[in-house]
């Protein structure tokens, strides 16, 4: 039976039992399940106090001016009803009484006094070693209900543009964190008693346990309201034991698939006519590297919106599945239960995809069944940890060895990190000679007409700073992509297959230098000389 039904049945039950009731009272039952949410309220008879404490309510003028009906329970004093109906004798009048259930005495009197919506302040995102905001809003997460404060807390990190929020168990209290922009702020402390109520939610909403003396995945989707529209938040939730408890982080996704779009990206001509060449092709492999948290999720995703048309089959293999896209078909992979990539990249592969995205890289087996894929007539996208380009070609050849069809298969390395945007407020100011000498060198080698290209003039520099005010309390807003990208030329794929023996991470980046690629380093110092953001941003990031 489900739950409804058992609602159901349970008033069904109390009515009867009042129907006795009234009998055994002297008083007339009224059944207001008919029209107890409709019926029009009467507000001049009783004041909302006397009904909250007799337990009576105005039910309706009737049967004339002089005639009144109210509704009374089991709990209504009888000196109340015996001095309300005197009253009304006394003036000529008549009063009528009706017996109700307390479930329908509580409807009524939900519409006669609702509760009042309390609005908390919005939460704050603290500068170092500001505790008066810290205690701030952890007086307000104290004080939010019971049963909205998990709701709150995601609205409120939504609001800010967080990409993850971090609870954690301390001694004596539990330390709220949020990552906003690449970095973890500092948000509250909360009173210990509110790991239940937290943990209690997880529990409920993602699939975890909380009593597991193990790490947990789980999932769980929220609607977000906001001017008036509503998006679809995705949370992806990580839990692990501690010496005080569940550890839990919340990575959230903000899901808009009009904004998974390589026009979104930031990227120059260059990179877009690239990645572009690379896509239209059949097949090949394609991987994205980087730490986590670099944006490469998206990168991946917004590929695949551009190359998901009607004539394409896309299959997805994820760890979780973190969009849902219209139109692919996408698979999630459990490898905390034991599956694998591999035996799915298997499977699918019976499937005739057109283009196959598989989470990540992460052993030989997956590796080579996707080298094995792409050289047979499928598009392959994937990610792989690496810090740059060239060292995802030393990891990988590390893990499979130096493999002909491996150089026949890779078209296209793509490394990226995220890096906060300065504020519409920064101040331009003229670099000192130290600066200058720096990012000097950083270009040495670098074409005349890469720079020209870039709109750099090396003789005429200037770089941004931020800003701190109340409306960009850091100076910086948002985040932007800086990529390196490496296609692979026929001197790269030489190291691949073993033509030369001598190989590192710095011979082959110094060999795609030469081919005209722009390193993480140099991508980002350039995004500092257009004054995106600063080079000490750079410098964290890279």
């Amino acid at each position: 039976m489900d739950e409804a039904q058992i609602q159901i049945n349970r008033r069904n039950n109390e009515e009867e039992s009042t129907r006795t009731r009234a009998r055994v009272l002297g008083f007339p039952y009224l059944d207001t399940r008919s029209f107890e949410k409709e019926i029009p309220l009467v507000y001049e008879l009783l004041d909302i106090e006397q009904m909250h404490k007799d337990y009576i309510l105005p039910l309706q003028k009737g049967g004339g001016a002089e005639h009144y009906q109210f509704m009374i329970t089991a709990n209504t004093p009888r000196s109340v009803i015996a001095d309300l109906r005197r009253s009304y004798e006394e003036q000529g009048e008549r009063a009528d009484f009706f017996l109700i259930s307390n479930s329908a005495y509580k409807t009524f009197m939900l519409r006669y006094d609702p509760p009042k919506e309390t609005v908390y302040e919005d939460i704050e995102i603290a500068k170092e070693g500001d505790s008066e905001t810290i205690e701030q809003v952890s007086k307000t997460l104290n004080e939010v209900s019971t049963d909205k404060v998990f709701d709150f807390l995601l609205d409120q990190a939504d609001k800010l543009g967080a990409s993850d929020i971090h609870i954690e168990n301390m001694r004596d209290k539990i330390r709220i964190r949020m990552r906003v922009d690449g970095i973890l702020h500092p948000v509250a402390n909360i009173d210990k008693d509110r790991y239940r109520i937290f943990m209690g939610e997880l529990s409920s909403r993602a699939g975890i346990s909380t009593a597991a003396k193990t790490s947990q995945s789980g999932h769980m989707q929220k609607d977000i309201e906001r001017d008036g529209k509503t998006h679809l938040l995705n949370i992806r939730v990580e839990t692990v034991p501690t010496m005080y408890g569940q550890d839990a982080v919340l990575r959230l996704f903000n899901f808009d698939e009009t904004l998974l779009n390589l026009d979104l990206l930031g990227l120059s001509q260059d990179e877009r006519a690239e990645i572009d060449e690379v896509i239209s092709h059949p097949r090949g492999l394609v991987l994205m590297v980087g730490p986590t948290g670099s944006g490469k999720s998206t990168t991946l995703y917004s590929i695949l919106n551009a190359l998901n048309s009607t004539d394409r089959k896309i299959i997805t293999l994820e760890d979780p599945i973190e969009y849902g896209i219209t139109g692919i078909s996408q698979i999630p992979i459990d490898t905390t239960s034991g599956q694998e990539f591999a035996d799915g990249l298997r499977s699918v592969l019976r499937l005739d995809p057109d283009v196959v995205m598989v989470g990540e890289i992460r052993d030989a087996d997956t590796a080579r069944t996707a080298i094995q894929a792409s050289i047979t007539g499928h598009l392959v996208l994937s990610s792989f940890h690496a810090n740059s380009t060239s060292a995802a070609f030393s990891r990988m050849i590390d893990m499979i060895g130096q493999n002909p069809i491996f150089s026949s298969s890779i078209r296209l390395v793509v490394a990226q990190r995220l890096v906060r945007k300065l504020a519409d407020n920064k101040e331009m100011y003229r670099p000192d000679d130290t600066t200058r000498r720096y990012i000097e060198k950083v270009f040495e080698g670098v074409p005349e007409k890469v720079l020209r290209d870039h709109n750099i003039d090396l003789s005429d520099i200037t770089l941004a700073r931020p800003v701190i005010s109340d409306e960009y309390p850091f100076g910086y807003k948002g985040r932007t992509v800086i990529m390196e990208q490496l296609v692979v030329t026929d001197e790269i794929a030489s190291f691949i297959r073993g033509d030369i023996t001598d190989i590192n991470t710095k011979t082959i980046e110094d060999t795609a230098k030469a081919s005209g690629m722009l390193t993480l380093e140099q991508k980002g110092v350039l995004a500092a000389l257009r004054g995106e953001t600063t080079l000490d941003e750079v410098a964290r990031v890279i």
